[in-house]
């Protein structure tokens, strides 16, 4: 199977890494980070890495700890790359393009997981390729938005529909709302995985967008979350009512900033 995160233009990687990361990724990199039980030595496999954060973080936080990055992008492997320098730190980034990796199973004590883009599918392949790389007692971490994320976006995304007679938009859009990852769901999902005593830590973060057009070409909507959308919404096209949003944003928060909600959730399960 392909990896589900495809790859970036080097203008793109350069964008994550400067924008994307401090803005909206950190929030799920830290709570991954408060759940890491990570001892001297430790063996990480990252999952679908990008530019490589939180690789650098983990590195400090656990002594001799060695971090092996994959993913499908050689644009975003190279800044990876370029970011370690001459630290010294004990971490490598290889291109992946296909799941299962090459990497030898059961070798890694722990695997991490940001924000995987993808159907249940594909985020069920990530699961299974955790399950195959962990040793024995091994940690996952998985952290991805939960129910309850973008809820705004879908709000509007209902009024056009209503406005413009969609009923099947508006019914998809109810659906995509209500299937978003719950704790429950989210822990069922990962379990039929072969994974088990999955534990999800939830925490509820707000970004600000000063208008609809600052909110439609934030890198942040545009590379994570605008696709996270319209895969919820089976792919459909979005580009009428994205362009609805955009001005229902400047219409009806004019005198103040458009406040979207972001349930970040963070699953740690072991082998």
């Amino acid at each position: 199977m392909t990896f589900p995160s495809g790859p970036l233009s080097p203008a793109d990687a350069a964008v994550m890494e400067t924008f994307v990361v401090p803005r909206y990724l950190s929030f799920f990199g830290e709570l991954s980070l408060e759940l890491l039980l990570a001892g001297e030595g430790a063996r990480i496999v990252h999952l679908g890495c990008r530019t490589g954060y939180p690789d650098r973080q983990i590195c400090e936080l656990t002594a001799r700890a060695e971090v092996i990055g994959l993913d499908p992008s050689p644009a975003a492997l190279d800044l990876a790359r370029g970011k370690l320098g001459e630290s010294g730190l004990p971490v490598e980034y290889l291109l992946s393009t296909e799941l299962p990796t090459g990497l030898e199973a059961g070798g890694f004590s722990h695997a991490v997981c940001l924000h995987p883009v993808g159907s249940a599918h594909d985020r069920a392949q990530i699961y299974r390729e955790m399950y195959r790389l962990l040793c024995d007692d091994g940690q996952a971490l998985v952290a991805l938005p939960l129910r309850g994320s973008f809820q705004e976006v879908g709000d509007l995304f209902r009024e056009y529909a209503l406005k413009h007679d969609d009923g099947d938009l508006g019914k998809t859009v109810d659906e995509a709302m209500a299937t978003r990852h719950s704790i429950e769901t989210l822990s069922e999902e990962i379990e039929a995985c072969g994974l088990d005593d999955v534990d999800v830590e939830i925490r509820s973060v707000v970004l600000t967008f000063d208008s609809g057009r600052a909110f439609v070409e934030d890198p942040v909507t545009r590379l994570l979350i605008l696709p996270e959308i319209a895969l919820s919404l089976g792919g459909i096209e979005i580009e009428k009512p994205l362009s609805y949003t955009r001005d229902a944003i400047d219409k009806y928060w004019s005198e103040g900033k458009f406040e979207l909600t972001v349930n970040v959730g963070c699953a740690s399960a072991r082998k």
